[in-house]
């Protein structure tokens, strides 16, 4: 027989963005989405990373991108995770104009309760953009959620 302990940690931690994720953030007060040009192969990586994971160079080359895009992947979370919001909520890549990657972000803007209709709203390749807070902190929260584009 093994024993369990059940226990509860809770760790105070300072997590530092970096340069790269601090120029991102900062952006983000004003309402733009900043992403990285590689120098070798062209793509516009979002978000932002000091070196390109593809070819293994710097990036240096800043460069703004929409916060209009097209969903990638989408799912449903039914189940409570500390920080995020009450269940249910969606979220999935999205590609924003602009940019040769996705973000992991928020959905809404629909009722979350019916898994179909999310599904059948943020498919792959349906358009999105950004519903931002009134009072923005240079956080990713600033971003609530992507909403459907209509039309």
């Amino acid at each position: 027989m093994v024993l369990k302990f059940e226990t509860k940690w809770e760790i105070p931690y300072v997590h530092s963005a970096g340069e790269h994720g601090t120029k991102f953030f900062e952006a983000l007060k004003d309402k733009k989405i900043m992403g990285v040009k590689c120098p070798e192969c062209g793509r516009v990586l979002i978000p932002p990373r000091a070196f390109c994971e593809r070819c293994f160079v710097d990036t240096a080359d800043w460069v703004e991108v929409s916060d209009e895009g097209e969903v990638v992947t989408v799912t449903v979370t039914y189940i409570k995770f500390t920080g995020l919001p009450d269940p249910p909520y969606a979220t999935g890549i999205v590609k924003l104009d602009g940019a040769d990657t996705g973000m992991l972000c928020l959905l809404g803007g629909i009722d979350l309760s019916d898994w179909k209709k999310v599904h059948e709203t943020f498919k792959p390749g349906a358009r999105v953009r950004a519903v931002w807070k009134e009072e923005r902190e240079g956080k990713i929260t600033d971003i609530l959620y992507f909403e459907p584009v209509e039309g």
